[in-house]
């Protein structure tokens, strides 16, 4: 069994983590009450981004209890804690994982109807298989305390347990791994087909306004597809750096730039999705403003949001046409 010491969260930490946790939680509540309020804007790949914030919103909670309660020791509400962390975690990294397989289907493949076909097996894999290995895990009593070597203030796997990396590869960095390779992949062949694709029709399109309408949807998705591996990937890097560094028994696990950038890294993805998919898409963006204003009483010029519903359609016909869907196309 590695020794390590325990590493120092300190008042600030936690401030700046449960910030993180709330604004997790807030984005990921804009996205699925986004989804459910407007019937107009759902997509087959948004509805999966619903499921995504599901389980973001549930780890942006129990990371949110574990930093503010800052445990000592493998209390009941620890192991609690730890297992509610560990599904919505391990979940989130599957629905990360299902989104980029479906949108490389849809794009790259073309087979909308292959992809609509596998959601079921997205919901089987991305809920079923993190639940069998938090339950393994807990019946195991492999969730505890673990000194915040390899989380921030919250309890994931006991660093007591004999066999404890062998668990916090299961019930996490295993599927941190795979995410680490698959997302870049997948995200590279889609943009590739896309501007493939979009040299190809640049080749007999005459230049018109609806030319560069298309151009500015490619840009779009084009910026979005790079953006997304890269946000994931700068976000969880941090908490596989801590435990490479545990798995060293280097001190340099206590670092606090890296204990903050990992409690962060952890925490924020709901938020980060949020940023992407509504405050940066322009027809979501559009919807927000007016409700806020109609709250509080402004008045809302109904032509401009009109023409965005408008575009939205031609959005939404023109990825049918060209098989690249409004998620990413978008602004």
């Amino acid at each position: 069994m590695l020794s390590v010491p325990q590493t120092q969260v300190y008042s600030y930490e936690k401030v700046v983590i449960f910030i993180s946790c709330c604004l997790s939680f807030l984005g990921s509540s804009l996205i699925i009450g986004s989804h459910f309020w407007w019937s107009d804007l759902r997509t087959r790949a948004r509805q999966l981004l619903v499921y995504l914030s599901l389980a973001d919103l549930l780890s942006a909670l129990s990371y949110s209890y574990g930093v503010l309660r800052d445990f000592q020791s493998s209390t009941w509400d620890c192991v609690l804690q730890g297992a509610l962390s560990t599904f919505a975690n391990t979940s989130s990294f599957f629905w990360t994982v299902a989104i980029a397989v479906y949108l490389y289907l849809i794009i790259v493949k073309s087979e909308q109807a292959l992809a609509d076909s596998l959601v079921i097996w997205f919901h089987a894999i991305s809920w079923l298989v993190p639940l069998v290995i938090t339950a393994a895990a807990v019946s195991l009593q492999k969730i505890g305390y673990d000194a915040s070597d390899v989380s921030v203030g919250w309890c994931w796997v006991s660093i007591q347990a004999e066999d404890h990396v062998l668990w916090m590869l299961l019930t996490g960095k295993i599927w941190e791994f795979i995410a680490y390779v698959t997302l870049p992949t997948l995200y590279i062949l889609i943009k590739k087909h896309i501007y493939r694709a979009h040299e190809a029709l640049s080749e007999y399109r005459p230049i018109l306004a609806s030319s560069f309408r298309h151009h500015t949807q490619s840009s779009i998705a084009d910026r979005k597809l790079t953006i997304i591996p890269i946000i994931f990937i700068f976000l969880r890097i941090w908490s596989t750096v801590r435990f490479i560094l545990t798995l060293c028994n280097s001190p340099a696990v206590q670092n606090g730039m890296l204990v903050m950038l990992h409690g962060i890294g952890n925490t924020f993805q709901g938020a980060a999705n949020c940023i992407i998919f509504v405050l940066c898409t322009q027809v979501v963006r559009a919807r927000l403003v007016s409700c806020l204003c109609r709250c509080f009483g402004g008045e809302v010029n109904p032509m401009p949001h009109k023409a965005i519903v408008n575009n939205y359609g031609e959005v939404i016909a023109r990825r049918n046409a060209e098989i690249i869907p409004s998620y990413v196309t978008e602004e």
